[in-house]
């Protein structure tokens, strides 16, 4: 297939179109109305067709000569998009990794942080469990997650610390001397389940697991349901339609770990670390960040910064894997 279309002649025919007329095109395309008058003769005979006909004392397009506008002005929005895709430098992205647990207050807050010190980055998150983030991670299809750890042995640094709490229904009670506790609970393996298993035993419940889910919105609405009682980390307000039980086992606390992949932008790290130590530590102190007070959410302790911020300036970057799944 040799025949070719000239970039040129599509916009020449473009240009008559949208000014009206040949001599306003020319003026509009810098070039003189012989020379555009040729580009059209060049096409007319590339193509075997006639593309206009005369009309009164001016000239306009035949039908071949719409159906030639129409491919031309395709043609021609194809080429310039592609060449500005291939002449603009690619936009940088940030991945960040969320678990359910920290998506809803936490993660707008990384977001919104990345966003403000790299405003030409594309920003996206990835929402998973633990063991799914981490492993994202170390393949690099996402640049940092904000993790659960629950056990003590996963990588990455410490930003902070939630509670871990019992939520039920209003209207749910613990049962009896003797009978089987009811817990509801994340799918295994999951350790805050293990936990809440383990603080039951102690307590002398024989506890049996009533509903499980792989998903936070699937343990939420068992609970709601009164199906029993479930441990999860407490952030922000309480979850609708439930309320804490301080009169079942403590259950403590549970770490928020950053974990990085191998060679991100440490500044990058650094802006994730010190927007999520600062949530954190606003969090443990409810008169410094409004409505904490009311709901009701236990402090929240924060790591400290001066260690994790030396290393970054360093340059070192931590990646850890984890066999924990929240």
């Amino acid at each position: 297939m040799g025949k070719t279309l000239d970039l040129d002649h599509l916009r020449t025919l473009v240009a008559i179109a949208e000014c009206g007329g040949f001599s306003k095109a020319a003026v509009v395309l810098h070039i003189s109305q012989p020379a555009l008058s040729q580009h059209v003769r060049l096409l007319e005979r590339g193509l075997k067709l006639r593309l206009f006909v005369k009309n009164g004392r001016g000239m306009k397009f035949t039908e071949e000569g719409e159906r030639v506008l129409a491919e031309a002005r395709q043609i021609l929005a194809v080429h310039d998009e592609a060449l500005e895709r291939l002449l603009d430098p690619p936009r940088q992205s940030i991945v960040v990794g969320s678990s359910e647990h920290s998506a809803e207050q936490l993660l707008p807050e990384l977001i919104r942080a990345l966003r403000a010190a790299f405003p030409d980055a594309q920003t996206r998150f990835e929402i998973g469990r633990s063991t799914q983030l981490e492993e994202a991670v170390a393949r690099g299809v996402v640049d940092f997650a904000v993790i659960l750890a629950s056990r003590g042995t996963e990588g990455g640094r410490e930003i902070g610390r939630f509670p871990l709490t019992w939520w039920a229904a209003p209207d749910w009670e613990p049962p009896a001397d003797g009978e089987t506790f009811p817990l509801v609970a994340f799918e295994e393996p999951c350790a805050m389940r293990e936990r809440a298993l383990a603080a039951l035993a102690t307590d002398g419940y024989r506890a049996v697991v009533a509903g499980q889910s792989a998903t936070l919105e699937g343990v939420l609405a068992g609970v709601r349901a009164g199906l029993g009682a479930a441990v999860l980390p407490s952030i922000g307000g309480a979850p609708a339609g439930l309320v804490t039980r301080p009169d079942l086992p403590p259950v403590g606390t549970v770490g928020v770990h950053l974990v990085a992949r191998q060679g991100l932008d440490p500044a990058i790290e650094l802006t994730a670390l010190e927007a999520g130590e600062t949530f954190l530590s606003q969090v443990a102190h409810p008169s410094s960040r409004l409505g904490v007070e009311r709901s009701g959410v236990a402090p929240v302790g924060a790591a400290p910064r001066s260690a994790a911020r030396a290393d970054l300036r360093d340059g070192s970057s931590t990646v850890g894997a984890t066999d924990d799944e929240l």
